[in-house]
């Protein structure tokens, strides 16, 4: 979990960043449309993945998947710990 917690901080110092040098800005200013398109391209391609791409590409692209969902929840103040509060209250 350290590793979400510092890119979730790497993430939310970006939000403000220059678009022109950093992807993050860029795709946080372009809006939420654009993140929830970027989503759901990458969970299509972590199905392509299972579907014969072997394992490596398969953990690629759900690193891929992962940082687009971290990159909606740093542009919606949604925290780790309020992710980490849900998956909690969930546990049986």
């Amino acid at each position: 979990m350290n590793l979400l917690n510092e890119l979730y901080q790497t993430l939310e110092t970006r939000k403000y960043a220059n678009p022109a040098s950093s992807y993050t800005a860029r795709l946080m200013q372009s809006g939420e449309d654009e993140i929830v398109k970027k989503i759901g391209e990458e969970a299509i391609e972590v199905i392509l993945a299972v579907k014969g791409q072997g394992d490596q590409r398969i953990v690629e692209e759900i690193a891929d998947l992962t940082y687009h969902v971290l990159v909606l929840m740093v542009s919606k103040g949604i925290t780790l710990q309020d992710l980490s509060n849900e998956l909690d209250k969930r546990k049986k």
